[in-house]
């Protein structure tokens, strides 16, 4: 099965959620006229990183967000992998990535598991503690935020489950760009599954990002490389390459648990 599949590497409006939601209307109909079945949005696409400001600015149980979300799933008939929102709860702010399908259904909603430290995420911020695995397209996909791609074994744990596609919504600085291709690349290889990452562009107060959003295969072979700045980049995944893969090398087959144990 092939996706059309888009990746919205936009600016992102500091702390300024209206004009970010029109930004992202208007980014939907661009790849919904390429003929995207799929797109996806960066980390806090709403907000940035407007931490300070998260009390007032975050979206109660996002439901804003998860509103807005669903009529343009079904406006566009297209699957969204909507990045993540500062969606605010009881125990208090998470980062939380969207998942709606192409009817409109909510599929899944996944908080960040890993707070960044050099980011002071800790400090406003509450760490998730669910898994990030969801159904598409009866296809088992997972979504994961920025800083969780440095945890490899969190990461294997959803392939090991069944997921076939990795999707990484981010706000990775300019500062690190090797980092995020590096790693990026290992987890597609190591997992053999599609890796569709997401990064914003452009800067903010404290921060300037490096775009470079990616499409990577099961092999490791780049699909689709955006560059800095803003830009919609599109690759088509083949779902079908994946077990073709797995068989070439059976990595899975191969583990040897028994001394993986710590």
């Amino acid at each position: 099965m092939l996706l059309k599949t888009a990746c919205i590497q936009m600016d992102i409006a500091f702390g300024q959620p209206e004009q970010n939601y029109k930004k992202v209307k208007d980014w939907f109909k661009k790849a919904a006229d390429q003929g995207c079945q799929l797109a996806v949005l960066p980390e806090l696409w709403t907000t940035g990183y407007d931490l300070t400001r998260l009390d007032e600015i975050a979206d109660d149980n996002a439901e804003e967000a998860i509103q807005f979300l669903k009529e343009q799933a079904k406006l566009h008939n297209m699957h969204l992998v909507a990045g993540s929102v500062a969606n605010r709860k009881e125990a208090g702010v998470e980062n939380t990535l969207i998942v709606i399908d192409n009817k409109g259904n909510l599929v899944k909603t996944y908080s960040k598991l890993h707070l960044f430290r050099l980011m002071e995420e800790e400090k406003f911020l509450q760490a998730g503690a669910e898994d990030g695995l969801f159904t598409l397209e009866d296809e088992t996909m997972a979504g994961f935020i920025c800083y969780d791609i440095r945890f490899p074994e969190w990461m294997r744990k959803h392939v090991l489950n069944g997921a076939k596609v990795l999707f990484v919504p981010a706000e990775w600085p300019l500062a690190r760009v090797d980092h995020w291709r590096t790693l990026l690349l290992a987890r597609a290889i190591e997992n053999q599954s599609y890796v569709v990452a997401c990064n914003r562009s452009g800067s903010d107060p404290n921060n300037v990002f490096a775009g470079h959003s990616i499409i990577i295969d099961p092999w490791g072979e780049i699909i689709a490389e955006a560059g800095e700045g803003e830009e919609l980049l599109i690759g088509d995944i083949d779902l079908s390459k994946v077990e073709e893969i797995r068989e070439r090398i059976p990595v899975f087959e191969d583990r040897r648990i028994q001394f993986y144990e710590n």
